[in-house]
C-alpha cells in the first residue's frame, strides 16, 4: 500500500538538546550523545521525516542532528537491533517498511505489556507522577478538541514517559518502547484515518485508573487504548 503524502513536521536538533518529543525533567543528568542521537533518529523515523524504504546515510544524519558520527553510528546499530532500520547487502542501511499485517501482532504484543505497565503504575506511582499523567492526558484531550496533531502526539509521548517512570518496571518498558515507536510511525503514516478524540478518551481512562491507584481500571484503560489502535489498524488493512 502506498503511503499518503507526508505532512511537514519540523525536526531539527542540536548537540545538547533532545527532540521536543523527548522532553527531560528539569534536573535530569546530562545524557549520553548516543541516547540523544537515538531519540533524534527515532523522531525522524516515527514522524516520517525519514520515509520507509529510504536510505540511511550516517553523515547526513550527523549533519542534520548536529551530533558526531560515532554516537549516530551507535544509535543506528540500536535501530537495526529493534527493526526500525534494516541492513541489506550492497544497499546499506534502509528505513524499514511498514508491514500492515505484522502491525496487528505489534499491537497484540504491546497490549500485554501496556496492561502490565499500567497496573504497575497504579500500584507504584508517586503522587507527583499521578498528577503528571493526568496532566498529559488532559493536554491530549485539549489538543484533540482543537485538531492539533503535533501537540497531541507530544502530550502522548510525555504521558508514555511519565507512565514508564511510574511503573518502575524496567524490563517491561524496555520491551514496549520499540513497539510504541512502530505504532507512532503507523499513526503518522495513516493519520487521515485516525480519530483524535477517541484516542484522547482512551488515554484519559488509562490516566484516571493510574491516578486513583485502581490497577484493574488502569489495565482496562490500557486495553481501551489498544482496542482503539487495533480498530484504527484494521481500517487501514481492510481498505
Amino acid at each position: 500500500m502506498t503511503l499518503p503524502p507526508r505532512r511537514h513536521h519540523s525536526a531539527r536538533f542540536s548537540r545538547n538538546e533532545p527532540s521536543h518529543r523527548h522532553p527531560l525533567p528539569a534536573h535530569a543528568p546530562k545524557r549520553r550523545a548516543a541516547d540523544v542521537a537515538y531519540d533524534a533518529i527515532e523522531t525522524l523515523i516515527s514522524t516520517l521525516e525519514m520515509r520507509p524504504g529510504s536510505p540511511v546515510v550516517e553523515a547526513e544524519i550527523a549533519e542534520r542532528t548536529g551530533l558526531g558520527r560515532t554516537p549516530v553510528r551507535e544509535a543506528l546499530l540500536r535501530m537495526v537491533s529493534i527493526g526500525l532500520i534494516e541492513q541489506q547487502p550492497r544497499r546499506g542501511l534502509l528505513v524499514s517498511n511498514i508491514d500492515l499485517a505484522d502491525h496487528l501482532d505489534v499491537i497484540q504484543t504491546r497490549r500485554v505489556l501496556e496492561c502490565l505497565i499500567a497496573a504497575c503504575s497504579a500500584r507504584r506511582a508517586t503522587a507527583a507522577l499521578r498528577q503528571e499523567i493526568l496532566r498529559c492526558a488532559e493536554n491530549m484531550r485539549l489538543a484533540a478538541s482543537k485538531g492539533l496533531i503535533d501537540e497531541y502526539m507530544r502530550a502522548d509521548h510525555e504521558l508514555d514517559l511519565a507512565n514508564h517512570q511510574a511503573s518502575r518496571n524496567h524490563s517491561a518498558v524496555k520491551c514496549v518502547v520499540p513497539l510504541i515507536v512502530q505504532c507512532r510511525r503507523f499513526w503518522y503514516a495513516y493519520q487521515h484515518e485516525g480519530e483524535l478524540a477517541e484516542g484522547a478518551r482512551a488515554h484519559m481512562a488509562l490516566a484516571e485508573g493510574i491516578a486513583t491507584g485502581d490497577e484493574a481500571a488502569a489495565a482496562a484503560g490500557a486495553n481501551q487504548l489498544m482496542d482503539y489502535l487495533e480498530r484504527f489498524a484494521r481500517r487501514i488493512i481492510d481498505q
